[in-house]
């Protein structure tokens, strides 16, 4: 029996769950027959983005007023998780367009901001990146060298962003620059640049172990003069709403590596059903049960705490504990299943016919993206510690 997808405290809707029907359908019938080709040639796939814009996808988490699809965090976590249950480059895609781009201009910006930008963004029409690390910074946001210095009526930006989802392809990108060095946290500022803006360029497309059909790229600034209209947030807060950002940001992470546990556990258990050895098949023998019962205890638990958090931040509550929590245990969960998928399916594993290595290629990204694990550590050990 497969592993379940509720249970009765997270009890999905009837609409919830014709949600992940539909949008398995169309993972498995659009999707799955590209995922070997995408991936050996880390090739991008746009016009699935575009089927993803039209479906509503892109805009999960945003009022219909705004062009999107006026969801909560539970329907963007199982959209997420089924996207990723077939690709996890696809997941990421949608993951960084709507939780960290549009959902910080969402979060910071007036008005105005939604209405150019955040309506473009959440229907589809334009994709999105969003850009805080940088090559000597890695997680310390707070060592950022891109600078923004005021003038005429505007911003000046020098730098560059590193590992950039979304970096080369997006039509548009909300960076955080120094504006105060001297203030520390109070002292970086969010702006949106937009594609084709004159001293604005991607540059290195970054060659990846996994997750290859996303694109991840630098972003350069060379005096890219942004009008001060693209200043999202109050100048000084592009650090503290970057935070509030990448609570979200967790839950995005966390449902990404439960598609990709769940898509390597689906093909494990198949495989052991299949595979025989010995005048029977490999799922007969304890040893496989074993490690099959893990997979799946461990992937349930992941759901529960990712949920958990998803209803939670659709509340309107805080979740840094429990997306913290939900995205090191997540994450942490699925390269173990992963990794059991390889083992089961044996020197099989280790080659492109069978989807085992690339869910374990994939995977690894999880226990890096938007903080390592060491540092959802740190931060749940600060929230139960307060």
């Amino acid at each position: 029996m497969a592993v379940s997808t509720a249970s009765a405290e997270f009890e999905l809707t009837e609409e919830q769950e014709e949600l992940r029907r539909e949008i398995r359908r169309f993972a498995e019938r659009e999707i799955a027959p590209h995922v070997r080709e995408w991936d050996e040639h880390s090739t991008f796939p746009t016009e699935i983005v575009r089927q993803l814009g039209q479906m509503g996808l892109l805009g999960v988490i945003f009022p219909p007023e705004l062009g999107g699809s006026g969801m909560g965090y539970v329907e963007y976590v199982l959209a997420i998780e089924e996207l990723s249950r077939v690709d996890g480059s696809i997941g990421i895609i949608v993951a960084a367009h709507n939780s960290l781009c549009t959902n910080h201009l969402y979060l910071a910006g007036n008005a105005e901001q939604h209405k150019h930008w955040v309506t473009r963004l959440a229907s589809g029409e334009w994709l999105g990146s969003w850009g805080l690390t940088e090559p000597g910074a890695g997680s310390d946001a707070l060592g950022a060298r891109t600078t923004a210095v005021r003038r005429d009526n505007g911003w000046v930006l020098n730098g560059s962003k590193t590992f950039i989802t979304n970096g080369g392809k997006a039509d548009c990108a909300l960076v955080i620059a120094v504006t105060d060095r001297e203030k520390k946290s109070h002292g970086l500022t969010a702006f949106l640049v937009e594609k084709g803006t004159p001293g604005f360029r991607p540059g290195k497309k970054e060659d990846k172990l996994g997750l290859r059909a996303s694109d991840t790229s630098e972003l350069i600034f060379e005096d890219c003069f942004v009008p001060d209209e693209n200043r999202i947030g109050a100048e000084g807060e592009g650090f503290i709403d970057s935070m509030r950002v990448l609570d979200g940001g967790r839950i995005s992470i966390a449902a990404l590596a439960l598609g990709i546990a769940h898509g390597a556990y689906d093909a494990a258990r198949k495989y052991a059903k299949e595979r025989k050895q010995f005048g029977k098949a490999i799922a007969e023998f304890q040893a496989i049960q074993f490690k099959l019962a893990d997979m799946a205890t461990q992937l349930e638990a992941a759901r529960q705490l990712t949920l958990r958090a998803a209803r939670m931040k659709t509340a309107g509550r805080k979740v840094t504990l429990e997306s913290s929590m939900a995205k090191l245990f997540a994450s942490e969960a699925a390269v173990r299943i992963c990794d059991e998928c390889v083992q089961i399916h044996g020197g099989y594993g280790f080659i492109k016919d069978y989807p085992a290595e690339k869910f374990y290629r994939d995977v690894k990204l999880c226990t890096i993206g938007e903080g390592t694990s060491e540092i959802q550590r740190m931060v749940i050990a600060r929230e139960i510690l307060k």
